[in-house]
């Protein structure tokens, strides 16, 4: 016979039985009547605990946070107990990540925060993008022939955007928090001071890289030791420059960054690496607020990041095609459903190449492209049982005429506010470029930009004069941060890196609890496979069935088995607590709560 046991999280032991009974938690019983009985199996239709889920996520009563690094996800906890809002503790988690997870965590890199109350009746997206230089131009990347020299955009000084990340979190703290700067800097101080166990996963990423690394002296003297060989797990790697940098940052706020010692060191790095960086460019920086892209699935309210990210718009163009079809009915990951759902990542990614970048140079047609009757003369046009080859899509006629090194982290407080978070340096490690004497990594996020229309930028995606190099412009991102609502009320919070395929594994994580009755852990742990038009391949993961992957071949797909999709840090809020999972397929991630 089960005990409660088990149906405990998988984080709680038997001795944290004792602990929740004499706390009174409220499991099928009112927390008021101090009365405890057994957990529930599901909450309406959605599966929490039970012998039928394949995975179980992690629970918490008061407040949680999901992020791809367990010490940076304890500071973000450790905020929330302080009495930090969300807010408070995403801040907290984005510049401890940029001490524990220096490919992706960063404060010279940018980014996109969504942040919803339901009791203050916000919701707002912050984007802290980074920013072409004043200098740079549509032709920057093209040799005398007029051909992309790749190197240019991607490991070169011209790689390197003016940051974001410091700027939009202090316009999120500032706004929306309760804590200082200070505050919520501190935890990443201490770490960048007093160093940080290397983890495996740092170790073997680091070991991968370090012939690009260490072409960057400054960068091979943090991250390598003094005779070039790799830190091992278990290895002390202390940061002592970027503690310097962030106590900057505490103690000036965003000038701390952007003018005087940092700013300069940041810009002579980038212009003795061939860069047009100036001082202005950081002086000038900003980041900006920005109204969420909103629409609806099958009864929930879905809010998602607008441009310059493509992500929001195309996940709710998406669900939009995928409303017309019975999904419950074809089944979570069968042939059919997969079908449809490639079909359906074609249609989106044909129209992003042509409408989708910033929206402060360019006319973004955001509403035309998440109309629900586009979608429906989208939905119309796939066949349900045999695939439309690329090369006979192109974007759709309007009714009128980024890395898998990209980290993502998801804070939900005791208050009911939530925090999507998602931000990069673009390339693992960004431009591999460590400015001297800051410790800070530089971004490559330039390549983020259509160097040319038709070619392909880094992650394959094909771009055209919407996103064309210009001075001052923000790259156009597939970063989708994205909170579903029931109601007024959070209720997935959810996103991922993977570069291109971020914006697919989005909005797997939401077909997966919507149309599936899949809890958190199990959607997040299922089978993923993602399309982008261009090439024509439908990528998959090795766990997917054999038998559904020749099923998917008959259709007429060319189906290849690549590696690992994604990496989502999710939050699902429900009447019994919140319900947490981070993603299994990169190592050293957590979800924590209290």
């Amino acid at each position: 016979m089960p005990t409660l046991n088990h149906f405990l999280p998988k984080h709680l032991g038997r001795k944290s039985l004792l602990s929740l009974l004499s706390l009174s938690i409220p499991f099928a019983a009112s927390a008021n009547t101090g009365s405890v009985s057994v957990l529930p199996l599901s909450l309406g239709n959605q599966a929490i605990f039970s012998y039928q889920a394949t995975a179980q996520p992690e629970w918490a009563q008061n407040g949680m946070v999901a992020s791809q690094e367990a010490v940076a996800t304890q500071v973000g906890v450790d905020i929330l107990k302080q009495g930090g809002n969300a807010v408070d503790a995403a801040v907290a988690v984005g510049f401890a990540l940029a001490v524990t997870l220096p490919r992706a965590g960063n404060i010279g890199g940018g980014g996109f925060m969504l942040y919803h109350s339901p009791d203050k009746e916000v919701s707002t997206a912050i984007d802290y993008r980074e920013m072409a230089p004043a200098k740079a131009h549509k032709d920057i990347f093209l040799d005398e022939n007029g051909d992309v020299n790749p190197r240019l955009s991607k490991f070169h000084g011209l790689a390197v955007g003016v940051p974001g990340t410091v700027a939009g979190f202090e316009l999120a703290l500032d706004k929306y928090g309760t804590m200082s700067l200070a505050e919520v800097i501190a935890p990443a101080i201490k770490l960048a001071e007093d160093g940080i166990i290397v983890t495996p996963d740092l170790a073997s990423s680091l070991a991968g890289l370090s012939k690009r690394m260490q072409q960057w002296p400054s960068t091979a003297r943090i991250f390598y030791k003094a005779d070039g060989s790799n830190y091992q797990p278990g290895d002390l790697l202390k940061q002592p420059e970027l503690a310097e940098s962030l106590k900057r940052i505490a103690k000036q706020g965003s000038k701390g960054f952007y003018e005087g010692e940092t700013a300069q060191k940041l810009v002579t790095a980038v212009n003795q690496a061939g860069g047009i960086m100036s001082l202005d460019d950081m002086k000038n920086y900003k980041a900006v607020e920005r109204t969420p892209v909103s629409g609806t699935y099958r009864g929930r309210t879905v809010l998602s990041m607008p441009p310059p990210s493509s992500g929001g718009v195309h996940i709710v163009q998406m669900l939009n095609i995928l409303e017309n079809f019975p999904l419950s009915e074809t089944g979570h990951n069968s042939a059919e459903t997969l079908h449809l759902m490639a079909e359906t990542m074609k249609l989106a990614y044909a129209d992003r190449s042509e409408y989708l970048g910033d929206p402060d140079f360019y006319p973004v047609p955001v509403t035309k492209l998440t109309d629900k009757s586009y979608a429906a003369r989208l939905a119309a046009s796939i066949n349900p049982d045999k695939a439309r080859p690329s090369a006979d899509i192109k974007p759709g006629a309007l009714l009128d005429k980024e890395s898998p090194q990209t980290t993502h982290y998801s804070v939900v407080d005791k208050w009911g506010n939530a925090v999507s978070n998602t931000y990069t340096l673009n390339f693992s490690y960004g431009s591999g470029l460590v400015a001297e004497g800051t410790g800070i990594l530089l971004n490559n996020e330039m390549d983020d930009f259509s160097a040319k229309p038709g070619v392909p930028n880094g992650f394959g995606l094909v771009g055209g004069e919407a996103n064309a190099v210009e001075g001052g412009k923000r790259p156009l991102s597939s970063m989708s941060p994205t909170i579903v609502l029931e109601g007024n009320q959070p209720w997935l919070v959810t996103g991922s890196p993977g570069g291109s395929r971020i914006i697919n594994t989005t909005l797997q994580m939401i077909l997966g609890t919507v149309d599936f009755d899949l809890n958190v852990a199990e959607a997040t742990n299922a089978p993923r496979v993602h399309h982008q038009w261009l090439p024509d391949q439908l990528r998959v993961e090795r766990s997917l069935s054999p038998d559904t992957i020749r099923l998917l071949k008959e259709k007429g797909h060319n189906v290849e088995v690549k590696n690992a999709i994604g990496s989502t840090q999710s939050i699902m809020k429900t009447e019994s607590g919140l319900y947490g999972e981070s993603d299994p397929r990169r190592s050293g991630s957590a979800t924590l709560g209290y």
